[in-house]
């Protein structure tokens, strides 16, 4: 049997969003996230990381360095009692300063790669999981790879580029409040 997950963006969803940030020091989880982090874990989704970390393709920081934000991550969860279950990142952008990470690909959010490359790996009902981001690139990403999505609406997101891959199942205010809608519209049968 396949596993339910929660896909989650990392900055402005799970962490606060500090640019191009990668000191392990600095990061910290965003206002409601311990909260909703408990909740879907103690309602059985495992919780995967997807993030798209262009800081490598444009050289401000070595891809080496995102070993240190994964340890951070997992630390962070650990304390309020959550495993995560697994940290994917891309790190190129067509626009990179660096030939080797400097290309279009399918990781890169909106594309779906990452996801379905999670899903393999920890053997992931898409259909029935979720993904939660605070742009509408995010919640692109979670409808390519079939999952039913939430939009954190901390107004980070800015273009507001609209298409139907582009419109959430639901609009939260935190991760604590996606928690809730997540749980509710499982419980319901619902999207």
């Amino acid at each position: 049997m396949k596993n339910p997950c929660v896909f989650l963006d990392k900055d402005g969803t799970l962490v606060e969003d500090i640019p191009y940030n990668v000191d392990p020091g600095l990061i910290r989880l965003s206002a409601g996230a311990a909260e909703g982090l408990r909740l879907l874990h103690a309602s059985g989704f495992r919780l995967i990381v997807i993030s798209n970390q262009s800081g490598v393709a444009l050289g401000r920081f070595p891809e080496s360095a995102l070993a240190g934000v994964r340890a951070r991550l997992e630390e962070l969860l650990a304390d309020v009692g959550v495993p995560l279950a697994g940290f994917y990142y891309c790190p190129h952008h067509p626009q990179g300063q660096l030939p080797c990470y400097t290309q279009a690909c399918l990781c890169r959010k909106p594309q779906p790669g990452l996801i379905t490359r999670a899903a393999w790996d920890h053997e992931i009902d898409l259909a029935g999981s979720w993904f939660v981001g605070d742009i509408l690139d995010d919640v692109e990403a979670g409808h390519r790879a079939g999952c039913r999505t939430v939009l954190v609406d901390n107004g980070h997101e800015t273009q507001w580029r609209r298409s139907p891959l582009r419109w959430p199942h639901h609009v939260a205010a935190s991760l604590a409040d996606a928690a809730l809608r997540i749980i509710a519209a499982d419980r319901s049968g619902q999207s």
